[in-house]
């Protein structure tokens, strides 16, 4: 019985030495995969950014073709300033600009906009788009844009428009004028 006693004492011990060691490889291999996970993850966001297309950034002189196309990704994270003057901007401007003519644009730009927001700003050339960019980045603005060709370039590409003169102006093949657009959609 002494034996029996003996072989099972030895049993019983044998098997927490082998549970104790299996619970130290367990908790080793999950801590070798927690610490190879970061790494994982950064590695798949390198591995889908390489596959997966990205939208265009800003660049400190954009084209509206840039434009057009991080309009067309669905990025509403940016503004569109016109500076030209009030009653040029009502005839006609990309839709969504805001209306800041050159001598209220600084100040109404800090009461209105965050520091850090992507800004495209044009005005009726690109002296005058470049004189305004340059206040705004002076005044702290750190991601501005000169939209190069304006207004005119915009609709040349047939960029999206509003105002009194773009709600008279026929949509063309490309044009997204919306005026337009609502009228030969109520025609249908």
């Amino acid at each position: 019985m002494a034996d029996l006693s003996e072989n099972l004492e030895n049993a019983k011990n044998k098997a927490s030495e082998m549970a104790e060691t299996a619970k130290d490889k367990v908790s080793q291999t999950v801590q070798a995969a927690k610490d190879k996970l970061p790494d994982s993850i950064k590695d798949l966001k390198n591995q889908i950014s390489d596959i997966a297309p990205t939208p265009p950034g800003l660049k400190a002189q954009s084209s509206v073709q840039d434009l057009k196309a991080r309009l067309e990704w669905g990025e509403p994270a940016l503004t569109i300033i016109d500076v030209r003057d009030r009653n040029t901007f009502n005839d006609g401007h990309i839709m969504g600009a805001m209306p800041m003519p050159m001598d209220e644009l600084v100040e109404r730009a800090k009461s209105s906009l965050e520091s850090d927001r992507d800004i495209y700003v044009y005005g009726n050339g690109d002296s005058e788009t470049a004189t305004a960019a340059n206040q705004l980045r002076q005044a702290g603005f750190e991601h501005v844009a000169e939209l190069t060709g304006g207004f005119a370039a915009w609709k040349a590409i047939g960029g999206a428009t509003e105002g009194i003169i773009e709600s008279r102006t026929p949509a063309g093949a490309d044009d997204y004028n919306v005026v337009s657009r609502i009228k030969s959609e109520t025609h249908k």
